[in-house]
């Protein structure tokens, strides 16, 4: 198994900057990318980023490019979300993934999920 724990979330005014964390821990080995996911209130999860573990390739949702910048530190098995300019519209529980074998948006393949860190943008 992997275990994964999301930390750094908070309160901020809109236009701030916040840098979520994911601290992975167990199989890592078996980790081909990790992917960040958000659920705002009353919406569906949805994609933010994603990066193999080697952190060589990315993907965004388009909703958070030049925003938004995912990367990893292997040496720490840990993630980074680094989000600037944030919006009201980006509050949100923010949920770290693990994934097998793919780098992908697509949620259904990510086998391993944090508990989440909340993220509060005030207007």
């Amino acid at each position: 198994q992997v275990q994964l724990v999301e930390s750094g979330g908070g309160l901020v005014q809109a236009g701030g900057s916040l840098r979520l964390s994911c601290a992975a821990s167990g199989r890592t080995f078996s980790v081909y990318a990790m992917g960040w996911f958000r659920q705002a209130p009353g919406k569906e999860r949805e994609f933010v980023a994603a990066i193999t573990w080697r952190g060589s390739r990315t993907t965004y949702a388009n909703s958070v490019k030049g925003r938004i910048t995912i990367s990893t530190d292997n040496a720490k098995s840990t993630v980074y979300l680094q989000m600037n300019s944030l919006k009201p519209e980006d509050t949100a529980v923010y949920y770290c993934a693990s994934h097998p074998t793919g780098l992908t948006a697509v949620s259904g393949g990510y086998n391993y999920w944090g508990q989440g860190t909340q993220v509060t943008v005030s207007s």
